[in-house]
C-alpha cells in the first residue's frame, strides 16, 4: 500500500519516527541525510506536481519510501526512485510499489510516461522495473552512483502487469 507522503511525514522519517498506527520496519533503514535529500526533492517537485512521494507499507510497517525524482515536459514524463528496508527486500514490496504508483499514473491524465534510472549491478532493481513493463532506453554516468541503465514506460502504449 502507498501513503502519501506530505511534509509532516518526512519531517517524522528524518526524526526516525512515524504517527501511529504505523511502524517503522526498522530504525534507520534510511539515513537522515537521504531522507532529508528526498524531503528537499519532494518540496520542489510539489512546486509544479503533486504527489511527490509516497511511504511504503505493508501490514501497517513502513518498509519504503517511492519518489518523484524529477518531473519533465510539464509533467507529461515524471522519474520514479524507490528503497526499501534491507530486512525487506526481496520479497516483491518494490514491484507491487511501482505497480501501485503504474496504476496511480494511469488514472492521472497527466503523466504519459515514467522513467527510472538503475545502478549496472543493481539487478533487483533492474527486475522491478522489467516486471512492471519498463524498457532499457539508454545508459548514463552519475558522479554519485556510477554508470546508470534508464528506464522507460509509455503509459498509453503498453498494458500495466497486474501483480
Amino acid at each position: 500500500m502507498l501513503i502519501e507522503a506530505d511534509a509532516a511525514i518526512f519531517a517524522g522519517l528524518v526524526a526516525g519516527e512515524v504517527a501511529p498506527p504505523l511502524r517503522l520496519a526498522e530504525p534507520g533503514w534510511e539515513t537522515p541525510e537521504v531522507l532529508q535529500m528526498l524531503q528537499a526533492i519532494a518540496v520542489n517537485v510539489r512546486k509544479d506536481f503533486t504527489p511527490a512521494a509516497w511511504l511504503i507499507v505493508e501490514s501497517g510497517d513502513v518498509i519504503g519510501l517511492c519518489s518523484i525524482m524529477d518531473v519533465l515536459q510539464s509533467g507529461e514524463t515524471i522519474e520514479i526512485g524507490y528503497g526499501i528496508a534491507p530486512s525487506r527486500r526481496g520479497r516483491g514490496a518494490a514491484r507491487r510499489a511501482v505497480a501501485d504508483v503504474l496504476a496511480w499514473a494511469r488514472d492521472d491524465a497527466r503523466v504519459a510516461r515514467i522513467t527510472a534510472k538503475t545502478a549496472v549491478n543493481n539487478l533487483a532493481s533492474q527486475c522491478v522495473l522489467e516486471q512492471n513493463g519498463f524498457m532499457k532506453t539508454a545508459t548514463a554516468a552519475n558522479d554519485d552512483d556510477g554508470e546508470l541503465i534508464c528506464w522507460q514506460i509509455n503509459l498509453a502504449d503498453q498494458s500495466i502487469p497486474v501483480m
